[in-house]
């Protein structure tokens, strides 16, 4: 399957992107959802320094790519920790 890299042009982006997409395989394929959450709590941490950096400018597409992304994958992990309350 053909998937296209995201093209932001930012150090904090490129950096936190390596460690997200590990952490994202880790979850893809735990086993459990007990297992999933522990490592969805893990990403949380490393989208919230994507949310919150501090060089985020409004009127800059590159931000705007990487806060709607960010916003997506807190989205995704609060289902997950969600899911695992529920179990």
């Amino acid at each position: 399957m053909y998937k296209k890299e995201a093209k932001i042009n930012c150090p904090v982006f490129q950096k936190q992107e390596a460690v997200i997409r590990g952490i994202t395989e880790k979850i893809n394929e735990a086993k459990g959802v007990q297992e999933k959450a522990a490592y969805a709590e893990e990403l949380q941490k490393e989208v919230k320094v994507l949310l919150s950096c501090p060089d985020y400018d409004k009127e800059k597409l590159d931000c705007e790519s990487c806060h709607f992304i960010a916003n997506l994958r807190k989205k995704t992990t609060d289902l997950i920790i969600k899911a695992k309350r529920l179990a």
